[in-house]
């Protein structure tokens, strides 16, 4: 069994140089905890950048730092100084972050920074090449790596490959702006399984591949050449059991074990005991809404006057990228904001805002969140939201109010909190006032759902349920109805054709033989479609079908003249030996004046989507349509359909993109069945690629060899990726 390999920007350890020598720290941070888990024994590597860049490190201590962090089981991705400024600063941070989480004022499209991502992605994907095996899975983490995946793909096309992203996805509105958007899809489509924090981020995840790549999705599956991609949600959680055996031991701590800041806490409690502490921790970043926190702070003091000298904010700012100029800024913006509210309404025994700019260590953010009657975290945009779980973690006696912004990710699975929009000053004054009033019975009620679903759906279970989904996304052919036409089966295949005495080859048009196209009358067959049918048809003890769902007239026009056998119009005519089409089955085409006006009035509310007319049937095309809207106006019109045709003899085919109207005693099993009853054949063969085909794998002999083009899910043995193999395939037929 191979190893796994864990990729992020940085590395789960900190380099610490002195004296010519390297101490390799191991990190505290939510993805190096979590991935414990995953990055154990000697069957991992955790490849990253070290945090030093080349300029930083000097040659005599080179190798120490890759021994220093062979003992961690990671490897290092050389960064100059260059690299980390176009890649992490410049378009991680000032291209993808912004516009992410919703910030377009502030995101840049820099060229240069683009074409620095990709290099320095290549690094990152030339460094897992060197290490990983054939067998090996390859776990991928965050937006400044979303090229990474395909980038390994393309050179190990049968590797297992992950991808988390750890921000938000946003709407598809937002995604276009990005110059570089298909890029970055087609590198996160290297993946085998995509996951996202909440269902949200992935919603809008499959529109933007839909209507920028317009590759078919089915449900949380993408169809792209020869692979299936998985793209799925995993709420990430904390380490409950740290958080909360630390909150415990901190209850146990003696007055002379307690830190300075425990201290000053108690003091404040002491002093005005029927005072609440109101907690927010953030990174200083604007993505967390600190500045408006501030004014909604100010704006609930005017409402509720009453709690002055009653409630006190903690404000905990983490510095974050402080050389972003958006970032200094910002902390311009609060540091006066603070000084503004504090200068006003402060009196001499109160301060409405303590304000912290700085790092703290574990022991003090456990003081903090045991101390703390409210924590209060309003970003405008969060792809999860670890602090807030952390704060009902450490609620040992399961007391304390959550007011947690509804725009956090992980607002999904905490609807016991109080969810307030942190753009609504008046909600969120009044969800301050239930938090301050909130009995203690309600508190522990709420808290205790919350501790039980936190505690159960930890860090670590996350992360064992996207390596599980993965493995299962390795397992998925073997569940498949259908099997891989291997060399091997192929090889197989021929041998029986070979040797049969008489064969006949049902072949599919459209999506088969021929990829589609926008406008069905444009997709004609090439010079070398011709041939190779030419070549099939004149073959001695050999019959060539071609089993459309396409006109007649059409079917003439490319076909006639060639005197190959057609049937059309999904079984209604049929054409043998170059002779005039016949009728096949007996249909009517009366009922088309009633149904032709409701396709009509779906055209006219769908742009992009038209009617094509047939002897005896109806289609809606709608491939032109915006993706996500043409398959909403499909469902409704198959609804309106269903019900308009129920006591008619008609049914509905849904097709690739195409819905057809025809009489229901028509399909394309029906008519294969009939000609395999005119001869004695030793050898049948099926290929299709949509539903209208599956009559034919349905209908037709046990012993038929039936191949689907495409993975979906099939009544047909086999299956090939793509119009090209279905043409390699037949040419081996050639003998």
């Amino acid at each position: 069994m191979g190893k796994t390999i864990i990729i992020s920007n940085r590395l789960p350890v900190q380099l610490q140089i002195s004296n010519g020598t390297i101490t390799a720290i191991p990190s505290v941070g939510g993805l190096a905890t979590g991935m414990k888990s995953v990055h154990s024994g000697g069957d991992s590597l955790w490849i990253g950048w070290s945090g030093l860049t080349d300029e930083e490190i000097p040659d005599d201590i080179a190798p120490k730092i890759d021994s220093a962090l062979a003992e961690h089981g990671s490897s290092k991705v050389n960064l100059t100084s260059a690299e980390v400024d176009g890649f992490y600063f410049g378009f991680s941070n000032r291209t993808i972050w912004p516009l992410f989480h919703y910030f377009l004022e502030y995101s840049e499209f820099e060229l240069k920074s683009w074409e620095i991502y990709k290099a320095v992605n290549q690094k990152f994907a030339d460094a897992i090449l060197e290490k990983a095996g054939e067998d090996d899975t390859i776990w991928v983490h965050d937006y400044q790596l979303m090229l990474v995946p395909q980038m390994v793909r393309a050179k190990r096309p049968n590797i297992s490959i992950g991808f988390f992203l750890h921000i938000p996805f946003p709407s598809f509105e937002i995604f276009r702006t990005l110059p570089w958007r298909k890029e970055v899809l087609e590198g996160l489509l290297g993946a085998d399984l995509i996951g996202f924090h909440i269902y949200d981020y992935e919603r809008h995840f499959l529109s933007s591949v839909r209507r920028l790549l317009r590759l078919e999705v089915s449900f949380n599956d993408i169809y792209r050449d020869n692979r299936i991609i998985k793209v799925d949600s995993f709420p990430m959680g904390i380490d409950y059991k740290k958080f909360s055996d630390a909150a415990k031991a901190h209850e146990q701590n003696t007055a002379d074990q307690q830190s300075d800041l425990q201290q000053r806490l108690n003091n404040h409690k002491l002093s005005t005991p029927d005072a609440k502490l109101i907690l927010s921790i953030d990174r200083l970043d604007y993505s967390k809404g600190i500045a408006k926190r501030l004014n909604a702070f100010e704006y609930f003091l005017n409402k509720y006057p009453q709690y002055k000298e009653k409630v006190r904010l903690i404000i905990l700012a983490v510095p974050s990228r402080s050389n972003v100029p958006q970032y200094q800024l910002l902390k311009k913006e609060i540091d006066e904001l603070v000084g503004r509210i504090n200068g006003d309404f402060s009196t001499v025994s109160w301060t409405p805002i303590w304000y912290f700019y700085r790092s703290l260590p574990f022991h003090n953010l456990i003081d903090l969140y045991t101390s703390s009657d409210i924590a209060w975290l309003t970003p405008l945009r969060d792809g999860m939201n670890l602090v807030a779980k952390e704060y009902i973690a450490t609620r040992t006696d399961k007391t304390g109010v959550l007011i947690l912004s509804e725009m956090a990710g992980s607002a999904n699975e905490m609807n016991e909190s109080l969810l307030i929009n942190p753009n609504n000053f008046e909600q969120i004054a009044d969800a301050l006032y239930q938090a301050i009033n909130m009995p203690k019975e309600e508190q522990q009620e709420r808290n205790s759902h919350l501790q039980k679903r936190l505690a159960r759906y930890n860090v670590e279970q996350w992360a064992n349920d996207f390596m599980s989904s993965l493995q299962a996304q390795k397992d998925r052919d073997a569940a498949n109805v259908s099997k891989k036409l291997t060399e091997h089966r192929l090889n197989t295949i021929v041998e029986d054709f070979s040797k049969a005495k008489k064969r006949i080859l049902f072949l599919d048009y459209d999506g088969t033989l021929a990829g589609f196209h926008v406008d069905p009358q444009k997709a004609g067959p090439d010079k070398e479609l011709y041939q190779l049918l030419d070549a099939l048809n004149n073959q001695e003890n050999t019959e060539l079908y071609l089993v459309s769902g396409r006109d007649k007239d059409t079917f003439t026009k490319w076909f006639l003249p060639k005197k190959y056998n057609m049937i059309v119009e999904h079984g209604v005519w049929i054409s043998q030996n170059g002779e005039d089409f016949r009728m096949l089955e007996n249909v009517k085409n009366d009922w088309m004046e009633k149904i032709r006006p409701v396709l009509e009035s779906f055209v006219d509310r769908t742009p992009g989507s038209f009617i094509e007319e047939k002897n005896y049937s109806l289609a809606w095309h709608y491939r032109k349509t915006d993706p996500d809207f043409g398959n909403l106006r499909a469902n409704e019109l198959n609804t309106v359909l269903t019900s308009l045709i129920a006591n008619d003899d008609l049914s509905v085919l849904n097709g690739n993109k195409v819905m057809e109207i025809k009489s229901s005693n028509v399909n394309k099993g029906r008519a294969t069945v009939r000609v395999l009853g005119e001869g004695d054949y030793g050898f049948v063969f099926a290929i299709g690629d949509d539903w209208t085909d599956e009559f034919m794998f349905q209908e037709l002999p046990e012993s038929t060899i039936s191949v689907k083009v495409g993975r979906q899910k099939t009544q047909a043995k086999f299956y090939v990726e793509n119009t090209k193999m279905v043409r390699d395939l037949l040419k081996r037929f050639l003998v």
